[in-house]
């Protein structure tokens, strides 16, 4: 993609994000030969990813019909950019379809063309003349110690740029573990003051998506939810949507049936592990952990971890690594159903009841057979 004089073109043709910015997602979408079948079939796989009824799927079609590409600006602080590589890789849509048809990201420092004065122009431009109608995407965790001068860019503090930038938008959305809870660079002893974006911009509207990386199909999600109802999805204590982290790993797992059969993994590369038995013992976090990894996946919904054989570490949950730690370790005793276990038992259990239920039926039986017929007195 390359940018000149406000325009970016990309496999030889022209895209003009202002004049584009004028259409509604559904028509700039036509105006670029996306077919109308693939139109409803991205509508329907982020009904989906939203947890909706699959009826809601021609209503989000109707309102991405008639509204206005949002305006998008994406900050990069205390990182990995691990969250923008899967941006990158995004395949529900492609990327291409998220930055340049669906979205228009005015300012992206790992993607933009432009540098220097005229990125930072362009990021000054979009805050202004969208004030209050932007979206924000944040992307790692807000250094806050000295005055936050342990990081910078375009002579501002990631601080001051986060309050300036999270301050005016519609709403902020905290990319990954990092952005949305501090992450690694806030562990203890946390030289540089690390916070989350909600701590360094209390007064910001924050949807938080934790996540090592973000699944970027719950970021499409989120943004469209925003777009079609006009108001950010409904969200837990920890400010996740419900849609997406309303329920455990451990609840929506292909490897469930195992752990309630009471089938687990004993060693990494043993008869169980072959088999896809449960990754409990192995120390999977799957059981306190809430996200929607079992049902989005990633690497275009072909894996994820717990389904390529490691167990789940936990790490849309604060400080994961010491809350969920030792890595290797398993949780607390969580309990199953145990069904195979428990089978032998429950045989064991019908054979004595029913030899039990067996005796009393002869004693009853030896009892009426010694009384006379018509003899009609009771012991006792």
């Amino acid at each position: 993609m390359s940018k000149q004089n406000g325009s970016a073109t990309r496999n030889g043709k022209k895209h003009v994000s202002d004049e584009s910015r004028e259409y509604s997602v559904g028509e700039d979408l036509r105006q670029r030969g996306v077919s109308r079948r693939d139109f409803l079939k991205f509508c329907s796989a982020v009904t989906a990813a939203l947890s909706l009824p699959v009826s809601f799927a021609p209503k989000v079609a109707e309102a991405l019909d008639e509204i206005k590409r949002p305006p998008l600006v994406w900050l990069e602080f205390q990182d990995c950019a691990g969250n923008t590589e899967a941006l990158l890789r995004a395949a529900n849509p492609t990327a291409a379809e998220i930055v340049l048809d669906i979205l228009s990201v005015d300012y992206h420092e790992t993607i933009m063309a432009a540098a220097g004065h005229q990125a930072e122009a362009a990021l000054d431009k979009s805050i202004t003349d969208y004030k209050g109608k932007y979206i924000c995407v944040v992307e790692g965790s807000i250094p806050m110690k000295d005055g936050g001068v342990y990081g910078c860019v375009g002579g501002k503090s990631f601080l001051d740029l986060a309050r300036k930038v999270c301050g005016g938008a519609a709403a902020t959305i905290a990319v990954g573990t990092c952005a949305a809870y501090g992450g690694i660079p806030a562990a203890v002893p946390n030289p540089t003051g690390a916070v989350s974006v909600k701590e360094a911009v209390p007064g910001a509207t924050v949807i938080n998506l934790p996540g090592c990386p973000v699944n970027a199909d719950n970021l499409t999600a989120t943004i469209v939810h925003y777009l079609v109802f006009g108001k950010i999805p409904a969200l837990d204590a920890f400010g996740r949507p419900l849609f997406a982290y309303g329920k455990r790993i451990h609840d929506n797992c292909e490897r469930r049936p195992h752990f309630d059969a009471g089938q687990y993994v004993e060693q990494w590369g043993d008869d169980g592990h072959r088999k896809g038995f449960c990754l409990y013992k192995m120390g999977c976090k799957g059981p306190l952990t809430f996200h929607n990894c079992p049902s989005q996946r990633y690497n275009e919904k072909t894996g994820w971890p717990v389904g390529s054989g490691h167990g789940c570490v936990g790490c849309s949950e604060p400080a994961f690594w010491d809350s969920m730690g030792p890595m290797y370790k398993r949780l607390p005793e969580v309990h199953g159903f145990g069904i195979e276990a428990m089978a032998d038992k429950i045989g064991i259990g019908l054979a004595v009841g029913t030899a039990a239920a067996f005796a009393v039926h002869g004693a009853i039986m030896a009892i009426n057979k010694d009384r006379e017929p018509g003899d009609t007195t009771r012991e006792g």
